[in-house]
């Protein structure tokens, strides 16, 4: 198949935003696979309570198993944001962090699948737990390993430093495109 070519770009920018894109939907689906799953019932005790109601279940979710769980899946949701929001050798680092933190909701995933933990317990909410964290470690490691190259966001999300902002003549008018124009600049218009 081949590369098509965007009327601003070139082949490799739109490769670019597409591996960005993928980035973040697997950080952001593996966390919040996570995320839910880590809340659903992974064990139930059984215990013999007395005459009229001989068993009483308490079933104990992964939150209540291991807290520190949903914790790392809230981190791996702002991380998946965050992804955007960066750029160059930063983008790389957090992308790292990602997927280091994919690895532990892994870990965590796998905890549940063998460990005794209950009388029954249900495999597969530790098992989505752990797909979840390998979805959002591979997010991590696309972005530690192709990050860098990735387009950024537009200069026009920056705050201008007040030095570079050119001088500007006296404002005309109340309410003209000057008056906003100086207070984008960070001027008050109505010093003038």
């Amino acid at each position: 198949m081949s590369e098509q070519i965007s009327p601003g770009g070139d082949a490799r920018s739109a490769s670019g935003r597409r591996e960005l894109a993928y980035a973040v939907l697997l950080c952001l689906a593996g966390a919040g696979l996570a995320l839910w799953a880590v809340t659903r019932t992974w064990a139930v005790d059984t215990d013999v309570v007395g005459v009229p109601t001989p068993l009483a279940d308490e079933g104990r979710t992964g939150t209540q198993l291991l807290p520190w769980l949903p914790a790392l899946a809230l981190v791996g949701l702002a991380g998946g944001g965050a992804v955007l929001a960066t750029r160059g050798r930063l983008r790389q680092v957090l992308g790292g962090l990602l997927a280091l933190l994919g690895l532990m909701i892994v870990g965590g995933g796998g905890y549940g699948l063998v460990a005794e933990i209950g009388d029954e317990v249900a495999q597969q909410w530790p098992a989505f737990t752990l797909l979840g964290g390998l979805l959002a470690a591979a997010g991590g490691l696309l972005t530690a390993l192709r990050g860098r190259d990735w387009p950024a966001m537009g200069a026009r999300y920056e705050r201008r430093s007040r030095q570079s902002a050119p001088a500007a003549g006296p404002i005309r008018g109340a309410g003209t495109v000057e008056a906003w124009d100086a207070l984008d600049r960070g001027e008050d218009p109505t010093e003038r």
